[in-house]
């Protein structure tokens, strides 16, 4: 399905009435309602189950939504299958919690795993990638700072290193969108900020918005142009990172216990 976007800018990501239930009856997402600008850093915020983590997923389809719209491109993301999802799918990079990547293969061959979606089936499977595609893949491993890890293999690296090869790969599908599910979860508060920088800096060089899912509310604060405040399954609040004051992150994470839970 192609057409005029519903509302929003060029580029706008449009979630519309957005549920989802993993056990019937007990909603995860309550009509969730939300654009996301062609532009910037969203971060989503809130204490775990709320659905964070859902929301993001269910922007790609990770996870199917039970009701609502995502409008994105022209496409209502939850209304596409086979084909025509994995074609949509192309467009928005995803930064995983996990990092995600194929230990046993090079540094570069897990960013240049982010151009398999654009290959006929048969360069695919044998990994024929374009001298283009190479000579990008490098450019980005530069970009990350990198470089000289190219033929590393991506089990001898550290968790920031991991996450860097993660950002370079979403980036290398030369995405409109990019999703970050809890990308520094895992990793120590110094190397949390760098990758948060590395993100934030390529993202805007690229153009590309970014939708974060993130614990951390001051990384959110500090990176962030817009934060986005879950609780209960609904958005609580949404607006600029000054306009996050101790009584809304009270209303977010219940109680004044907040500062914990974050």
């Amino acid at each position: 399905m192609t057409g005029p976007r519903p509302d929003g800018a060029p580029g706008a990501l449009v979630i519309r009435d957005l549920s989802k239930e993993y056990v019937a009856g007990k909603p995860i997402l309550k009509g969730i309602n939300l654009t996301i600008e062609g532009r910037g850093i969203t971060a989503i915020i809130g204490p775990s189950g709320t659905g964070k983590s859902t929301l993001v997923r269910c922007i790609n389809r990770l996870v199917d939504p039970t009701g609502g719209e995502i409008h994105f491109h022209g496409q209502d993301m939850a209304r596409l299958s086979g084909v025509a999802l994995r074609h949509a799918r192309r467009r928005i990079g995803m930064v995983h919690q996990e990092y995600n990547l194929v230990e046993r293969l090079s540094v570069m061959e897990n960013v240049l795993s982010g151009r398999l979606g654009y290959m006929p089936a048969w360069k695919a499977w044998l990994r024929k990638y374009s001298a283009q595609d190479v000579q990008k893949a490098f450019d980005l491993l530069d970009a990350v700072g990198l470089g000289e890890f190219a033929t590393r293999r991506a089990d001898q690296l550290s968790g920031g290193q991991r996450q860097r090869v993660g950002i370079a790969r979403a980036l290398m599908q030369q995405p409109d969108l990019i999703l970050a599910d809890e990308p520094t979860s895992s990793l120590d508060p110094k190397t949390s900020v760098e990758v948060m920088e590395i993100m934030v800096r390529l993202a805007g060089e690229y153009g590309i918005p970014v939708v974060i899912n993130i614990h951390n509310v001051e990384l959110a604060r500090r990176f962030a142009n817009r934060i986005i405040g879950m609780a209960r399954g609904e958005v609580v609040f949404d607006g600029k990172p000054g306009d996050l004051m101790d009584q809304h992150l009270a209303d977010i994470y219940g109680g004044q216990s907040w500062m914990e839970a974050a």
